[in-house]
């Protein structure tokens, strides 16, 4: 499974912009600024591939299964350097990636460092036909999609849910509020990742009115604290911050875990080698993740890297991607293709789930100083990666 964050690197400049997205569409925030790369040209149409395709990717999403066919069908050779985290995604694309490589996979809570740090460009989304078969709320986020320009392509997501052992809950928790009980002393697992803060936040929205926290990505500074301070009295109670998905995965089979944060993967991997777990978004709402192929300011093969774009939003391969990594792909069409790679697949992870459903889910973004409401007084990402430092020492 995909290492999504390890290590916070060197952060852009541009988490000091005043810019910000509300989840599922643009605020007039984030108008207020251009990115660099705003006016670009983009292409009218897609020409002969260059015979190569340099991508940073999650670990994995450079698959045999869908790379051969592709490379056989283009003939652009794929080249995949894995990253570690999204602040490595950005690192690497700031400090001359640009001029290196052709796509990023990026994940919303890097997709704005990007943008606003003019090292990825706009695309023509009319070039990816499998784009009007993705979901409505995957079109033009606002994570991606700036001023009515997209900067990527929509890939894969997923919320993050709150995994149980059965045997310790007779019946699902319904909220959030388990993980901050010292009932569960020392049996607690939660992400290793500055945006958990965010997760804080949402429990506290419906916990604590007063602080009126509206968006658990723009946080004021007594805001921000009462989250910090949460997550502080939370960390005696935590067994372990897990990094990859596998550390969660084994903290569980061995019991030594009954309640964590976690992904639809965790849960059907363990369901799969029999142990008694299941999972559920509480009456809080879940955060979540959402992929997005980007385009290099400079990509050096931008035919191949449309070529990919056009590849892997297909509901074929968008299926394999999804079994292989237990995401929910983009693409609506890919359900039946996933339940002939694995039956059940496409209920097991969400992708034939109601909007309702979805709506439950506030998707990553980066944190900026600029609220959705015009104001500079929320706190970056910067302050993020510095709380949680202290928050998990």
């Amino acid at each position: 499974m995909r290492y999504r964050f390890k290590s916070i690197s060197a952060l852009a400049a541009v988490l000091a912009l005043s810019v910000t997205v509300a989840a599922g569409c643009a605020t007039s925030a984030a108008s207020t600024l251009k990115p660099p790369e705003a006016g670009a040209a983009v292409p009218k149409s897609v020409g002969k591939g260059e015979g190569t395709l340099n991508l940073i990717a999650w670990e994995g999403y450079a698959q045999p299964q869908w790379v051969k066919p592709f490379e056989q069908s283009t003939g652009c050779r794929v080249n995949a350097k894995y990253a570690g985290s999204s602040s490595e995604m950005v690192s690497l694309m700031a400090n001359g990636g640009g001029h290196q490589y052709d796509l990023v996979s990026a994940s919303g809570d890097a997709d704005l460092r990007l943008i606003y740090g003019g090292d990825v460009r706009p695309i023509n989304i009319n070039l990816i036909p499998s784009w009007k078969q993705f979901r409505p709320f995957l079109k033009s986020p606002s994570f991606n999609t700036i001023g009515g320009k997209h900067y990527g392509v929509s890939y894969e997501f997923g919320p993050n849910v709150l995994l149980y052992s059965t045997k310790a809950f007779k019946h699902a928790p319904n909220s959030w509020s388990v993980l901050y009980s010292k009932k569960y002393k020392g049996q607690i697992t939660v992400p290793d990742n500055p945006i958990q803060i965010a997760d804080a936040a949402l429990y506290l929205e419906k916990a604590k009115p007063s602080l009126k926290i509206t968006d658990p990505y723009e946080l004021t500074q007594p805001q921000f604290n009462a989250a910090v301070s949460l997550l502080k009295s939370e960390h005696p109670l935590v067994k372990k911050y897990w990094a990859l998905a596998s550390q969660e995965i084994s903290l569980f089979q061995s019991k030594t875990t009954v309640v964590g944060a976690a992904w639809p993967y965790q849960t059907n991997t363990l369901k799969a080698n029999h142990v008694a777990v299941a999972d559920t978004i509480p009456k809080e709402g879940a955060t979540g993740w959402a992929d997005t192929w980007m385009l290099a300011t400079n990509a050096p093969h931008p035919n191949c890297a449309y070529k990919w774009m056009q590849w892997v939003t297909t509901p074929k391969v968008q299926a394999q991607e999804a079994d292989y990594f237990g995401e929910t792909p983009a693409n609506t069409q890919a359900c039946s293709y996933m339940n002939k790679i694995s039956k059940g697949s496409c209920a097991a992870y969400h992708a034939n789930a109601p909007q309702a459903y979805f709506k439950t889910i506030k998707f990553w973004k980066t944190p900026l100083a600029q609220c959705g409401n015009g104001k500079n007084d929320c706190v970056p990402f910067q302050n993020w990666a510095s709380a949680w430092t202290q928050i998990t020492s």
